[in-house]
Order: C-alpha cells, then structure tokens, then sequence
C-alpha cells in the first residue's frame, strides 16, 4: 500500500526545522522584513544546522541527505516567512547545485565546503532584462581570449547575488553561434569582485523583502577559462535540469505558505470576535479555512509525489511542473482567502497574513510562471509543439 507517512529520520528533520523557524525565525523575521534586511543571523544559524547542505555528500561539507529532505525544510521555514526560505532555496538550488552537478572536482572542492555551510553563497545569472520565461534568448556573450572568458552583458533579478557573504555567481552566456543562427549557450562562473562585474542596488520588490535581489552587470569581465562549468554549449540544458528540481522545491515553499495561511487563519478564528462570536464559529469562515487546508494538502502531495520520482532516477518533469503550478495556485489563493477573513487587520503589515499576501505573488512568476508550467504538462500529453 502506498504510504504517506514520513519516515523518522524525515520527521525529525521536519520537527527540527519547525522548532527553529518558530523559534527563531518568527520573533525576528517582521521587523526584518520591513526594514528590508538580509537576515545574515538566522542564515548563519541554518549553516550551522546543515540545512544549507542537506542534498549534498559530507565529504563536501554536506549533511548526505536529499533534496526531498531539502524540501522538507523550505516547507517549515516558509509556513513563517518565504524570504527566509528562498534565500535557502536559491542557495542550494541555484547557487551550489549546479557546480555539484556539473562542476569539475576541482570546482568542487573550491566552492562547495563554503556554499554546504552558509559560509559562503552563490548566485545563478540566467534571467536578462529582455528575456524572462525566454530564457534562450540569452544575449550576455562570453568569447575566449587565451586562457581566459571574456564576459559582456547583464542579468537581471538575480537571488542572493549581493549580500557580504555572496562570493560567486553562475552565469550562463553565449560563447558561439552555430550556422543555423542557434545559440551556443555555456555556464561560466564569476566570483565576487572581479573587474568589471557590478552588482546594481537592491531592487524594491512588493514581497520577499527579506531575499537579497540585485540586477548584474558584466563589462570585461576575465575569469579564468576552467571556470566553465560543464561542458561548453551545454549550459541552456544543464539549467534547465536545475529547474526541473527548483520547481519541486519552490512547490514545497509555496505549500509552507499556503499552510501557514491555515495557521494563521485558525488562531484567528478562535480569537476575533464579531457580533457576540467567536467568527470561527460562522460557516463561511469555517468553509473558507476549509477550502484553504484543501489547497495546502493537495498541493502536498503533489510536490510528495514529484519528489519521490526524482529520488527514483525517473522522469519527473511533467509531475516537477503540476506541483510547482498546482502549490503556487495554492500559495496565492490561500494568501487571498486569509487576508480576507482577517478583514482590515490582515492589510496591516504587523500581521503575518500581510505577508503572506505580498510573498505569494512570485510563486506564479519565478522558476517558470504559470503559463509556462502549463505549456509544459500539454507538451508532455502530447497537445501543441
């Protein structure tokens, strides 16, 4: 029979963080968020647990786990704040994944025992300003000059990119056009404080504020030819595996704040009184929190599922993409709904609710929007192109 339950070592990892992030991470992360800051104390403080190598083999700082152990984790954190979770998140998804995957030994043994740790993050520079879901229309170019990369372009709304602890990013560039006009496009890394390579101020964004977010630029920028990571031209399709794991992963944060809705919801229910009750004793706030734990355990097993058949060695495209769409949904429907039975108090920012609502948006954009999640499913049931 198939069974649901997480296995103990699972469970106590879930309890771990759960404990940490209301712990931790609650008491802090609301003056935090609305001054904009990065949270350098509760990110060393995950480095110090392991969670920022919790996929990753031990002989690279790593915990030896997996990445349905990594999901897991994002979920607890962002049942109390997303921005705590994607700098998490992007960190191993996109800033150390890619060099374990794709990286030479040597790369390896440089980078990882850094990013495992938190001693160190790293960045992955594929969306430009004029390509978002377009990611091949890549224009940062990349030409060899001896032994050495020469990188010209920029990338725009790169995670973890700025802070004082960022020391490389991944980018991916052109490095040569084939005779049909088709891109060539390679993977290079870039290390904090090369010449040339600028990182432009914060962006003010409407959520996610406290996740490090910065436009970069790269004007002359020379970096050592073994910095390529991978093989050359193969870095459009190194990134896309990436994504396909980043979506299950970001499908697991969105389940973290579609329940933390529901947590926040219940406790609420149970305090506010309008009209002489308790408003939880209303049916429409009952359905509307019923609905809303409907989304989160549905969209729980649908990130479950996709996890398990990538710890299988399977094909989990189609499934990768059904929970990222199906979470997301979740994710800014369930924000909707607790706003709503929050009445004024859930616009005001003191109230996590708000939060939420500012941080769910992005879950339908980021790591494939939602009509590219539904192009993909079609594409694999055989409809269009």
């Amino acid at each position: 029979m198939i069974d649901f339950r997480l296995d103990e070592e699972y469970e106590a990892l879930r309890k771990t963080v759960e404990d940490f992030a209301q712990a931790e991470v609650a008491p802090v992360i609301g003056p935090l968020y609305e001054k904009e800051e990065f949270p350098y104390q509760l990110v060393a403080k995950m480095g110090e647990m392991g969670l920022f190598g919790l996929p990753f083999p031990e002989e690279f700082g790593g915990m030896g786990g997996d990445y349905f152990a990594l999901c897991l984790a994002l979920e607890e954190l962002a049942r109390v704040d997303s921005s705590v979770a994607i700098t998490l998140e992007a960190g191993v998804s996109l800033g150390a994944m890619p060099i374990y995957r794709f990286g030479t030994q040597e790369q390896k043994e440089t980078w990882l025992p850094k990013l495992t740790t938190a001693e160190a993050l790293g960045g992955f520079g594929l969306t430009e300003p004029g390509g978002g879901s377009d990611a091949g229309a890549t224009r940062t170019r990349a030409r060899l000059d001896g032994d050495e990369w020469i990188i010209n372009g920029s990338k725009a709304f790169i995670t973890n990119s700025g802070t004082d602890i960022t020391r490389l990013v991944t980018v991916t560039a052109v490095t040569d056009v084939m005779e049909n006009g088709r891109k060539e496009i390679s993977a290079i890394i870039v290390p904090s404080g090369t010449p040339g390579f600028a990182v432009a101020p914060k962006y003010s964004k409407v959520g996610w504020n406290c996740s490090d977010t910065h436009e970069l630029s790269f004007s002359d920028v020379r970096v050592p030819a073994e910095n390529l990571v991978g093989k050359r031209g193969r870095g459009y399709a190194q990134f896309l595996s990436i994504l396909d794991e980043g979506r299950v992963a970001i499908a697991a944060l969105s389940v973290g704040l579609a329940q933390g809705c529901v947590d926040e919801c219940l406790k609420y229910a149970k305090d506010r009184v309008a009209f002489g009750h308790r408003i939880g004793e209303y049916q429409a706030i009952q359905f509307k929190i019923a609905d809303m734990e409907v989304r989160a355990h549905t969209a729980r097993l649908a990130y479950y599922q996709a996890a398990s058949k990538m710890l299988r060695g399977e094909p989990f495209k189609k499934e990768a993409s059904i929970a990222k769409l199906v979470a997301s949904n979740a994710a800014m429907d369930n924000a909707r709904d607790a706003t709503q039975i929050y009445g004024g108090y859930g616009f005001m920012n003191e109230f996590p609710v708000s939060r939420f609502y500012r941080d769910a948006k992005i879950l339908e954009i980021g790591e494939g929007t939602s009509e590219v999640q539904r192009m993909l499913i079609a594409r694999h049931l055989g409809v269009g192109a």
